[in-house]
């Protein structure tokens, strides 16, 4: 017998067109989604050390986000890997010009 997949309700987690463009974001911020979990994934930091870093948050809010992310992390994972490849191509096309000085 399948099991229902049941979703969770996400009370700190906002989207709003007039908002970072309709990403998610956390409630009352504009934090994105997607930087709670880049700080959380690829940079190692904690809920703690999170919410040390942005001090106007609770610690539910962070865990909501992270919560929300992993409920949709293809979609979010995909949303990161475009943004990077739009900076490769950014950097490409316009070089630094303190690196240009410097070497």
């Amino acid at each position: 017998m399948p099991v229902a997949e049941k979703k969770t309700g996400h009370p700190y987690i906002s989207i709003d067109p007039k908002i970072s463009g309709g990403q998610p974001v956390i409630k009352g911020t504009r934090i994105k989604v997607l930087e709670v979990a880049v700080k959380y994934e690829l940079m190692g930091m904690s809920p703690d050390h999170i919410v040390n870093e942005y001090p106007h948050l609770r610690l539910e809010q962070v865990h909501d986000a992270l919560s929300y992310y992993y409920e949709n992390k293809e979609i979010f994972d995909r949303k990161y890997r475009d943004d990077q490849l739009f900076l490769t191509q950014l950097k490409k096309r316009y070089p630094s010009k303190l690196k240009a000085k410097v070497a």
